[in-house]
């Protein structure tokens, strides 16, 4: 038995959502005529209570169209140190939008309000330095260990952009998990910010895909920009499909995989080979090793028990809970860290 707990984006499409897909009524999508991603964009832009929405074959580029619609080259765009826009989508804020980032020193991947205030006022406000367009939040976050922001603290930080002019994009790649966790809703998240991305591919269990939620305006900027990256697909009412049954049937087992990630986090307390496990709030669980052996040496010998994990740097190991991820191989876990 192969246990992968490298991400959550390792599932397969369970047997009612190859049924959805293979059934699924499709056009082209090109010319908007296609019946089913207009749905499911029609879906997920009703639930979050926003005028519009747009489907894309990727969270990374959802991401980087919400930045671009935002901003205009030279522009500036504050974020948390850890995000995922300024680390892991290859640069893409300075290559595709000629953006510079602000990074603010937060705590698991979310700040404070008052952090991005002494950001935004702090310094010099002239044509010598970038002007400020954007502020970016990861919710949950990933390096962060599957974090949840405060969600009055979001309050706060819509607050400042609204006195400032600046933009508030979220990235919600795993925000369903966030939100089963802190039992709020899509709506509440609908009315802060200016774009949402949300992810399908990840915890939702779907094979493909992410939207971008927003106004009319900045969706109908963001077909122009998903054209210009090379997103516009076809007969993508099959991916759709996945997508309208994931939000269907895949929302409230999320709990699951949080109940699951905090049993491993308990064994891996009580490993003598673990030094320190961070807090777990969600399906991401993140630990560091003792000094006297190589982190290497840990995902090898988890490795030769047929568990696959990943190393997420300066030291830190993860671990992904997900669809695909069943109680027996929970026992299986369980067993080879307690003999590990």
């Amino acid at each position: 038995m192969q246990i992968n707990l490298i991400s959550d984006t390792v599932t397969k499409p369970t047997k009612g959502m190859l049924k959805a897909m293979m059934n699924a009524e499709v056009g082209d999508d090109v010319f908007k005529s296609d019946p089913t991603v207009n749905k499911l964009q029609e879906k997920i832009a009703e639930m979050f209570g926003m005028e519009d929405a747009l489907f894309f074959p990727s969270g990374t580029m959802a991401n980087q169209t919400g930045i671009k619609i935002h901003t205009h080259p030279g522009d500036k765009m504050f974020c948390d140190k850890w995000a995922h826009v300024y680390n892991f989508e290859g640069g893409g804020a300075a290559f595709n939008s000629g953006v510079t980032s602000h990074l603010i020193d937060g705590e698991r991947g979310t700040f404070t309000a008052v952090q991005l205030q002494e950001a935004v006022t702090g310094g010099r406000s002239d044509i010598h330095v970038p002007y400020s367009r954007l502020v970016a939040v990861e919710n949950t976050t990933n390096k962060g260990g599957g974090a949840c922001w405060d969600f009055e603290e979001l309050l706060k930080i819509r607050n400042i952009c609204s006195t400032n002019n600046l933009a508030l994009h979220l990235d919600g790649a795993r925000l369903f998990n966030a939100l089963v966790a802190k039992r709020e809703s899509p709506e509440q998240y609908g009315e802060v910010f200016d774009t949402i991305s949300i992810c399908l591919s990840k915890g939702l269990g779907a094979p493909v895909g992410s939207l971008l939620l927003g106004s009319k305006s900045h969706i109908e900027q963001a077909l122009r920009v998903r054209k210009l990256f090379g997103g516009a697909m076809r007969q993508v009412g099959y991916l759709a499909a996945a997508g309208i049954y994931a939000l269907d049937n895949h929302v409230e087992r999320l709990a699951i995989d949080h109940t699951r990630a905090k049993i491993i986090g308990a064994t891996l307390q009580n490993c003598p080979l673990v030094k320190s496990v961070e807090p777990i709030e969600t399906n991401i669980i993140i630990f560091n090793v003792i000094d006297s052996i190589n982190e290497q040496d840990f995902i090898s010998r988890l490795k030769d028990a047929s568990i696959s994990l990943i190393s997420m740097g300066q030291g830190k190991l993860r671990m992904v809970t997900h669809l695909d991820f069943t109680e027996e191989m929970l026992e299986s876990v369980v067993h080879t860290i307690d003999h590990i």
